[in-house]
């Protein structure tokens, strides 16, 4: 987990749900995720596989008591903290992302504290229209991480597997994981 590439950081996540559809988008890019407690739901097992389904075997996870033990962490393995945050000072479209980097999201109501903001290399926003306040960090983890993921040809490699096991689908598969019934 510690050499990955990229990897996700989640500061004192409040919602199962995010939580489990963070588990499933880390999965499906192979990438880990590091959760920085107290969360606002119980960590154990049953809440973990309710919350991820069938990706929480397919994920790779780890817990850090607080975020003075994520920065330890993190400082001990050279990583650069990139935080996602609707008052980020530059576009993510407009960011050279490198190997190591971890991307960082708040909590689903209030973000980070200042302590966390200052401690980030850098503060990253999606632009989003003006009548809108923010997007859901799941959602934000996946444009962000999927930008990143191209910039260092994480793709690539994706796209190397996706097609090795898609052409074995049968003519019934939409791709999405669904089956569809006879015509």
């Amino acid at each position: 987990m510690d050499d990955a590439i990229l990897a996700l950081a989640l500061f004192e996540p409040e919602l199962a749900p995010n939580f489990g559809a963070m588990l499933r988008l880390a999965a499906c890019f192979g990438v880990p995720v590091e959760v920085i407690e107290p969360t606002g739901f119980p960590l154990d097992d049953r809440r973990i596989r309710r919350a991820g389904m069938d990706y929480v075997p397919l994920s790779r996870w780890r817990r850090h008591l607080d975020f003075a033990a994520f920065e330890a962490w993190r400082r001990a393995h050279a990583r650069r903290l990139v935080l996602l945050s609707t008052a980020g000072e530059r576009p993510y479209h407009r960011f050279a992302f490198q190997p190591r980097d971890v991307l960082l999201l708040g909590r689903e109501s209030s973000g980070v504290p200042e302590a966390v903001r200052a401690a980030a290399d850098v503060a990253l926003r999606i632009p989003i229209r003006l009548e809108t306040r923010s997007l859901n960090v799941v959602t934000a983890a996946a444009i962000v991480l999927g930008e990143a993921a191209r910039q260092l040809g994480m793709l690539d490699e994706l796209d190397r597997h996706c097609r090795d096991r898609c052409h074995g689908r049968s003519p019934k598969d939409t791709g999405s994981g669904m089956v569809r019934g006879p015509a």
